[in-house]
């Protein structure tokens, strides 16, 4: 039971989804919630709209469906939007049988987008979901028609060393001032009394992950891509290198459509401005 994610107790629980509640209540009514029986576990799938091509949403490491609430409104009444608890982190996912690999991680999402009757996906994904949105269309791309990532992690360029310097320190003593300049830092001002946030904060501190290690696609591995990739990229992110990672997808995946946005951080879509030319984008890449 070692490799089965899971929360640390009861009361860590309980606390978790209190947090899971609050920051869902920011996101619009769902036009259904599914709960997708595969191998490894359950998976909670939110949808919302119904019509043209199904878009697929992927979150950051332990930020669950919650985090797309700013752009779940435009893009539903476009398409139908799935948005994903992502099994193996905390969320309303449940895990069950140990991933072996990162293919494991893929083949359970196709087993997901099969249950659910989607193809011709356009699987977006932010942060630790762009690493995600990436390993699918390395591992499974039956399903899919493209990928949009936002600002992807450890895809074309490894975290900054300042992630490790700052972000360890803080975790190990794990008090909310530490919390809120790592947040403030990552994301460019101070979200952490957000619903979202918090959530994320919650589910580090009450939740045992489980998964195999995220490590950077090979260059052949990310050459293999065939569906067509959009890739917006924070110039002020400071997770990582965002000029270099965008150079280093475009010389790999000729075919992307790649975009600095100069002004965002990690957190794409914080300021208003970035979040409406994000929406555009993705529509415009979604048709």
């Amino acid at each position: 039971m070692e490799k089965i994610g899971g929360f640390r107790n009861p009361a860590a629980e309980k606390r978790y989804f209190a947090a899971y509640d609050r920051a869902m209540a920011e996101c619009p009514e769902s036009g259904a919630v599914f709960d997708v029986e595969t191998h490894h576990g359950t998976t909670r799938v939110y949808r919302y709209g119904d019509g043209g091509t199904p878009i697929a949403l992927l979150p950051g490491l332990m930020a669950t469906s919650a985090c797309f609430a700013a752009l779940i409104p435009a893009l539903a009444e476009r398409h139908a939007v799935y948005a994903i608890d992502t099994l193996g982190e905390a969320g309303r996912s449940v895990h069950k049988v140990p991933f072996e690999d990162i293919s494991d991680r893929a083949s359970a999402l196709d087993a997901v987008f099969e249950s659910l009757g989607l193809t011709e996906v356009r699987l977006v994904g932010g942060s630790t979901g762009g690493w995600h949105a990436v390993n699918q269309a390395i591992h499974a791309p039956g399903r899919l028609a493209s990928i949009g990532l936002l600002d992807a992690t450890t895809v074309s360029a490894p975290f900054s060393r300042r992630v490790f310097w700052y972000g360890l320190p803080v975790s190990v003593l794990d008090n909310d001032r530490l919390w809120r300049r790592f947040v403030a830092w990552t994301a460019g001002e101070d979200v952490l009394d957000q619903p979202a946030a918090r959530l994320i904060l919650a589910g580090i501190r009450c939740y045992r992950a489980r998964v195999p290690f995220q490590v950077r696609p090979s260059e052949d591995a990310l050459r293999s891509i065939e569906v067509p990739a959009l890739a917006l990229f924070g110039g002020r992110s400071v997770v990582h290198d965002p000029v270099a990672a965008a150079a280093r997808l475009e010389s790999l995946l000729p075919h992307a459509d790649v975009e600095i946005l100069p002004d965002a951080g990690h957190y794409l879509y914080l300021r208003p401005p970035d979040r409406d030319r994000i929406i555009e984008r993705v529509l415009e890449w979604a048709g």
